[in-house]
């Protein structure tokens, strides 16, 4: 039996951003003892992935950001663009190889650390009110674990049942071209040149990191992820026919699914008050953009700062009420074709300040802010949505 204060299940954003935040030495108490549990090199560990968030001076993790811009752009079917400067915000691009090299290099030799590389099992209440973790490590031996608080950042066996999902996929190429055909200060957040789908929207979305390399992803959002070739021919025609980039060298690809829903995710396992849901698992995605790393930080420092002060560590909710119950209205007014997505976000970032438009999108407006964005949206298209709402029932997707 391992015993410890602390158990975090899983080290991907939302396991290492917490131990990294987690206190290594408390004024006037002992630091507490942490185990990372991670799982072996396998399908059960996240693929190699690139995040993106915005934030205002300094952070955290800088020194693994890849790149950051005071631009971004978006561009409309027709090609009328909107360049909006977000200073004093910046937008940071994190690739997950280097977040996890430098968590690894500030957590290295840390007293009360301790990691194992297992696949976690069950994790359950003890008649003690502890809470024991099984875990199988590579070689198939079994591991029990005893903690007073379990964070887990998996994702749960089976989603909640919701009144709307749908899923943001993409496929990006890193590519390197032969000519300068990149601008390496402005981000092209959505680009609604692409050809649009059947079924909800289609955008490109470009993260510059010279005049000739660049992150080139193509992201729908709709009922169900393609095939890789189906990426692979969109990106092609987005970069041939939109960006004109000529001639690529694709250096590496990455693809993903985020689902983008109004379940409501629980932060608290049930039976157990001392387990504890973080990440996207624990809500940490905004449902409207599929945005999840600045809220697991939000989250982790809220817990961090929980433990430091000999609280009950319970995460607090990413993101606000109003902002999730706006996020449902969006939802269900795309999935119905009420809204023409591409035009509405055009209207957003071209009618609304940046600095209002992103405190919006990270659920720190305030009401009258809120009023003042809803009235840049389709209104009655979005009331009539709001008003059904009520009447659907949730259900499993």
């Amino acid at each position: 039996m391992v015993d410890a204060d602390i158990v975090v299940v899983g080290a991907g954003a939302a396991g290492l951003s917490l131990v990294h935040r987690l206190p290594a030495d408390a004024p006037h108490r002992a630091a507490p003892s942490v185990v990372l549990i991670d799982p072996p090199p396998g399908p059960l560990r996240a693929p190699r992935r690139t995040w993106c968030f915005w934030e205002s001076g300094p952070g955290r993790f800088d020194a693994a950001t890849t790149a950051s811009w005071e631009w971004l752009r978006v561009r409309s079917r027709d090609g009328a663009a909107v360049l909006r400067h977000i200073a004093p915000a910046r937008y940071k691009m994190i690739r997950s190889d280097d977040f996890e090299a430098l968590v690894e290099r500030d957590l290295k030799d840390r007293p009360g650390l301790r990691r194992l590389e297992a696949t976690a099992g069950a994790v359950s209440a003890l008649p003690d009110g502890s809470v024991g973790v099984r875990a199988t490590d590579a070689a198939g031996t079994r591991l029990d674990l005893r903690a007073r608080w379990v964070f887990d950042s998996r994702p749960p066996d089976r989603p909640p049942p919701a009144r709307t999902r749908l899923l943001q996929h993409f496929r990006g190429w890193f590519v390197r071209s032969r000519r300068p055909v990149f601008d390496p200060a402005v981000v092209d957040l959505m680009d609604f040149r692409t050809r649009q789908p059947e079924r909800g929207l289609s955008f490109g979305y470009v993260l510059p990191t010279g005049r000739h390399t660049a992150l080139v992803e193509y992201t729908e959002f709709g009922p169900a992820p393609l095939p890789s070739d189906a990426y692979d021919a969109a990106l092609e025609d987005y970069t041939r026919r939109v960006l004109r980039t000529g001639d690529l060298e694709i250096l590496s690809t990455e693809q993903g699914v985020i689902p983008m829903t109004d379940a409501v995710f629980e932060r608290r396992a049930p039976g157990s008050g001392a387990v504890f849901r973080i990440g996207a698992g624990g809500g940490a995605t905004r449902a409207s953009t599929g945005y999840t790393f600045a809220a697991v930080q939000r989250q982790c420092d809220a817990v961090a700062g929980a433990v430091r002060a000999g609280r009950r560590p319970a995460p607090p909710a990413p993101h606000p009420a109003r902002a999730r119950l706006m996020d449902a209205v969006l939802l269900r007014a795309l999935d119905t074709g009420r809204v023409d997505g591409p035009d509405l976000f055009f209207r957003l970032f071209d009618r609304v300040p940046a600095g209002r438009l992103l405190r919006f999108l990270d659920g720190r407006s305030r009401l009258y802010e809120d009023l003042a964005v809803g009235v840049r949206t389709p209104v009655l298209p979005m009331l009539r949505t709001a008003a059904e709402l009520p009447l659907l029932p949730r259900r499993h997707f």
